[in-house]
């Protein structure tokens, strides 16, 4: 009760402070200078995990990492990191207790830097806890390689509020051994052919289980193809709306189920990610970039210890097609807290890890995954780029293809939740336990629990 108790008060002070913000004229921009100043000694990162900080460590230069304090160190400035995992809703819990606390705590315990997801990044945002990247120092043409949905899903009354090393367009990632022979092909133009649109995919998942294997591990798998393709915002006018393309994937997934075109399985469990690994029996996953390079590798391996390359469990018996409907899956943007005293190490981070092109290109060169400059992609898109975990395939070229279409228009702040609280009340749905019409009213009165200033009807 005190966690949501301690989010819904963050909440309504954002929206407060928005409410302010309407009334400002352009010029009228302390809350973006507010305390900010450029002597700080500390810079304290938070994050949910250490992908960001091995993005530091690895490709920031002038970064120095102690391996047994936890720390490092930029210069003279030490880089302090708070690191609280997402689940339950911790990392979000713990920030907006920081957030709100920033103005009584000495400069060097401020939260500096933090770090936001693509399904919650309106509700920081959309506040004065974010500071605008032009305040930072960050310019047009410091950005202009960006793909736009990355500045758009970070954009509130026309201030860009963060910034990214990553776009996160989504393909549908399969078992190469699996596609020849079942479809007597693995190239990806061909498997592409035979999944280019649900009918299609659908028909193949019949063919899959003739031949005793499952298109797909669980429920949520294809979740994001149908609720990033939506025709509005879970919220419109204070109100949840339930999007037809969502109920598509209720329908879909439901008929899976049914047909034992899935394992029953849900994101994460670890019977989902042992579908991935040798004894698997699932064709495919919708995968974006980072989950391929990081989640999807890992689980393929036979021996975790062991090097990552051809011979260790399925490495290599991997490719990737366009697959039915483009759609992305997540992504993480840096954000500066208003009120930091390191604003200028701030800007170089920024900077290094989201706007240089040789930096950002070594990042997808030696970690596959893909990063967020224009330019640097198409070069790699265009050339004789390969990853051996995908059979040799360039996978940069069919991200290139999609990033350019990922549309941000429908974002809320609230889709983490909502999201969130569907799936849940669903899987309900598909294991028998309730009908359509249950699942769907559990879903309302659990998200009016989470969001009690919404109306469901």
């Amino acid at each position: 009760m005190k966690k949501k108790l301690l989010s819904l008060i963050f909440v309504m002070v954002m929206i407060a402070s928005l409410l302010a913000a309407c009334g400002k004229a352009d010029d009228e921009t302390a809350a973006d200078d507010k305390n900010t100043a450029d002597e700080g000694k500390v810079l304290n990162i938070w994050c949910w995990n250490d992908e960001f900080q091995s993005r530091v460590k690895d490709f920031y230069p002038g970064y120095e990492h102690n391996d047994s304090t936890g720390e490092g160190k930029i210069g003279d400035i030490t880089v302090k990191w708070v690191i609280t995992p997402n689940e339950n809703n911790a990392y979000q819990n713990a920030l907006d207790a920081a957030l709100l606390d920033q103005k009584n705590k000495a400069a060097d315990d401020n939260v500096d830097i933090f770090l936001i997801e693509a399904d919650y990044a309106l509700k920081y945002t959309d506040s004065d806890y974010t500071m605008d990247v032009k305040k930072v120092g960050l310019t047009d043409a410091d950005m202009s390689e960006q793909y736009q949905y990355t500045k758009d899903i970070v954009t509130a009354n026309g201030k860009i509020k963060g910034s990214t090393w990553q776009a996160t367009p989504g393909l549908f990632v399969y078992r190469r051994s699996i596609a020849n022979e079942v479809l007597g092909t693995d190239d990806p133009a061909e498997v592409q052919k035979k999944l280019a649109d649900w009918n299609k995919f659908n028909a193949v998942a019949a063919d899959m289980k003739a031949s005793g294997y499952t298109m797909l591990a669980g429920y949520d798998d294809s979740y994001r193809t149908f609720s990033n393709n939506v025709s509005g915002p879970w919220v419109q006018g204070g109100k949840v709306v339930v999007d037809d393309n969502i109920m598509r994937w209720v329908d879909q997934t439901k008929e899976f189920t049914d047909k034992g075109y899935n394992k029953k399985t849900t994101l994460w469990a670890p019977e989902w990610a042992a579908e991935q690994g040798p004894e698997g029996t699932t064709f495919g996953f919708f995968y974006s970039t980072w989950g391929i390079n990081f989640t999807l590798l890992d689980n393929s391996l036979a021996d975790a210890k062991a090097a990552k390359e051809v011979g260790n469990g399925i490495y290599g018996d991997w490719a990737v097609c366009q697959g039915p409907e483009s759609y992305y899956w997540g992504g993480t943007w840096i954000c500066a807290a208003t009120g930091t005293d390191n604003v200028s190490a701030i800007k170089d981070i920024m900077l290094k890890l989201t706007c240089d092109k040789a930096i950002m290109k070594k990042i997808t060169e030696v970690t596959q995954d893909y990063t967020n400059h224009k330019a640097a992609m198409n070069e790699l898109a265009n050339s004789d780029f390969q990853s051996d975990f995908l059979g040799g395939q360039n996978h940069i070229a069919l991200f290139a293809e999609a990033a350019p279409k990922i549309d941000m228009s429908n974002i809320s702040p609230y889709d983490q939740g909502c999201n969130e609280e569907f799936q849940g009340a669903f899987k309900d749905y598909f294991d028998g336990n309730v009908s359509k019409e249950e699942a769907l009213q559990n879903f309302y009165t659990n998200i009016k629990v989470k969001y009690p200033e919404l109306t469901t009807n």
